[in-house]
C-alpha cells in the first residue's frame, strides 16, 4: 500500500540528493549503489542505465530500499521501503534535468549516450530521522 510523502521529503529529494538504494541479488545478498534521487509526486525516483544490475534485479524482484542523508545535517536521513518499476519512457529527458541539477551545467544526450531508464519508487514505509518522520 502506498503511502503519501511528507513535504519536508519531498524537498529533501529535490536538494541534491544523493540515495544509497539497495536491491536483490539473484543470489539473495544485497547490492548498494549510490544515485542522483529526485522526486514525482510521492514517487522518489532515479534515473540509471540498461544492463545495469539495479533494473535487473527490480524486474525480477520489485523490493527497494533506499537511504537518503541530509546534506545540511548528515544526522538526519530519509529512508524508503517499497516497491520499484523499471520503465524507459521520459527516461532521456530526465537524465538530462537531473545531471544539470547535479553537475551544474546544461548536459546534452551525446554526453548520455546509453539507453537510460527510470526507477518509479512507491514507498511502503518512510523512517529515519528527521522532520520526515512523525
Amino acid at each position: 500500500m502506498s503511502i503519501p510523502l511528507p513535504e519536508s521529503a519531498r524537498a529533501l529529494l529535490l536538494d541534491r540528493a544523493y540515495g544509497h538504494v539497495i536491491t536483490i541479488n539473484r543470489d539473495g545478498t544485497p547490492q548498494v549503489s549510490m544515485v542522483w534521487m529526485d522526486v514525482d509526486g510521492d514517487e522518489p525516483i532515479f534515473n540509471t542505465r540498461e544492463g545495469r544490475m539495479k533494473p535487473k534485479n527490480l524486474r525480477r524482484d520489485p523490493r527497494i530500499w533506499v537511504s537518503i542523508p541530509s546534506r545540511d545535517d548528515p544526522q538526519q536521513y530519509l529512508l524508503v521501503t517499497g516497491t520499484a518499476r523499471v520503465e524507459s519512457a521520459g527516461a532521456v529527458e530526465h537524465v538530462l534535468k537531473i545531471a544539470e541539477r547535479f553537475m551544474g551545467r546544461p548536459q546534452t544526450r551525446e554526453q548520455w549516450p546509453q539507453e537510460r531508464l527510470i526507477v518509479r519508487i512507491t514507498p511502503e514505509r518512510i523512517a529515519g530521522s528527521g522532520p520526515w518522520v512523525s
